[in-house]
């Protein structure tokens, strides 16, 4: 599939008060240009000139870093953001809950929860993103993965989405309702269709697909091995969730008599394209056998902390040489797909947990940047550099929330500030972020359809179970236990 180069052109970003390159050298640039052709950045350096520049972009006052990258992410969640019901639950029982409103989703709300978290993303500085679409209800269409891909084309976003699956309902001993998962032959025939039809190789694609089996807990362990081996037919990524609760080790040992590590590790789901979200309870030896093979990690700190689930051993990870990326997670876990915020976030809790030197601004920032590139595979994103991609956002230091702050503005705009919007964000060449605001389609819109879609779900699925999602009041529904006869 060819590189999509249309509406591309000559941009040039001027007087930046400070550029932030985040490469080996990790050089500042005050004062400074960015020269961009096509889709990749030209050159970096004062009063730049060139002939037949179509856009300006003045960049004054701002710092100008590299778009950052989101490892992962659930975005059809969008729409159950914030439920009554589950604001105090732990993830068993999270789930359980949630999948009773899930199993509503239909096309149009998978679309629109799409628009609205990938234009949250784009707004709070990600210009790539993956996300983890496992759900498939049984009367959803067989375009269904679809919706997506038309969603991040039409804001113009960089996506590397995953075609996920679940296989292992509840009659088999897993967590899901029968009706939202698939049998393995449904789900590696759609799966090998998505790459037929999307993925583009190129290294600045717009869109790559990678293959994503939910969890031990949703899967067997046989779709696992075949999804992977179907993957490295095509030269595709692999990605699942891993070791993110207590719970998720109990299940394992009990269902497969193995750690979910061991089991991974067992079904060939290591190596440099491999990611897991969360690996929050991978104890030493497990890092360090992660590194040896390349095997990468998406840290979700704010959705580890909303459900309670721990805190991830990233500085061990990183000092062994682990490729670490951050992921928002799923709207319902974080509630948000705020991409500077999971940064801050990053930034704080290494700190409670491990220590003031175990985390600083600028190491959170690099996990988002050239962290982000690293595990999802993008060699020539997560820096600025002069032939690497036209992924580039601007911050103005010139608000309120940054008075003060400016000894250091890279560390300020994670410290500091009242808002995590950006000022502008170019993916790929192109401007998708003016002033603050989406440029290709309309806020407005997106919200009110978001909120539509959400209301028809939660009250389909109060119809249907006769549980108020909406009230913590009443009775509600029983989780199932990894100690308990599934």
């Amino acid at each position: 599939m060819a590189r999509n180069l249309e509406f591309m052109s000559t941009l040039l970003i001027k007087n930046a008060a400070l550029i932030a390159t985040f490469d080996a050298q990790n050089r500042r640039f005050e004062n400074c240009d960015i020269l961009v052709k096509d889709n990749r950045i030209s050159a970096i350096g004062q009063n730049l000139k060139a002939e037949n520049v179509d856009r300006v972009i003045d960049a004054k006052d701002m710092l100008v870093m590299p778009g950052m990258v989101n490892c992962h992410h659930h975005l059809f969640q969008v729409l159950t953001r914030n439920v009554p019901r589950v604001q105090e639950a732990e993830l068993f029982p999270w789930l359980v809950h949630l999948y009773e409103i899930w199993r509503e989703l239909t096309a149009d709300a998978l679309y629109w929860s799409n628009l609205a978290g990938l234009g949250e993303l784009l707004l709070t500085g990600c210009t790539t993103t993956t996300d983890h679409s496992y759900l498939y209800p049984q009367n959803a269409p067989a375009n269904f993965f679809d919706e997506q891909i038309k969603a991040a084309k039409k804001l113009g976003i960089r996506f590397q989405p995953t075609r996920g699956s679940m296989s292992m309902g509840k009659d088999k001993g897993g967590l899901p309702p029968n009706d939202v998962v698939q049998n393995e032959e449904t789900i590696l025939r759609d799966c090998e269709r998505v790459i037929k039809q999307y993925h583009d190789p190129d290294p600045l694609a717009m869109v790559k697909i990678a293959l994503a089996p939910c969890s031990p807990f949703s899967v067997t362990p046989e779709l696992l091995r075949e999804s992977a081996i179907l993957a490295r037919k095509y030269g595709v990524r692999c990605h699942t969730h891993l070791a993110e609760t207590k719970d998720e080790d109990a299940f394992c040992l009990k269902m497969f008599g193995k750690r979910p590590y061991d089991l991974m590790e067992s079904l060939g789901w290591v190596g440099p394209d491999i990611w897991y979200a969360h690996a929050v309870y991978l104890n030493s030896d497990e890092i360090k056998r992660a590194a040896e093979t390349g095997t990468c990690v998406s840290h979700c700190p704010a959705s580890n902390m909303m459900l309670a689930s721990g805190h991830a051993p990233i500085p061990e990870m990183l000092e062994a040489g682990v490729n670490v990326g951050l992921g928002v997670d799923g709207s319902a876990s974080n509630d948000s797909s705020d991409m500077l915020g999971e940064v801050r976030t990053c930034y704080l809790l290494h700190r409670l947990c491990c220590g003031v030197d175990a985390m600083n601004a600028e190491k959170a920032l690099r996990l988002a940047t050239n962290g982000g590139a690293r595990v999802l595979g993008y060699k020539d994103l997560g820096s600025l550099e002069v032939g690497k991609g036209a992924d580039i956002i601007g911050i103005s230091l010139r608000r309120l929330g940054y008075a003060g702050a400016l000894s250091d503005p890279v560390a300020a705009v994670v410290m500091c500030g009242d808002s995590h919007i950006v000022d502008f964000n170019v993916v790929n060449g192109n401007v998708v972020v003016e002033n603050g605001h989406l440029v290709n389609i309309n806020e407005e819109e997106v919200w009110e359809q978001a909120n539509y879609w959400s209301h028809i779900m939660l009250e389909r699925a109060k119809k249907r179970t006769g549980v108020d999602f909406c009230s913590k009041e009443g009775p509600g529904l029983i989780a199932p236990r990894p100690s308990q006869e599934q």
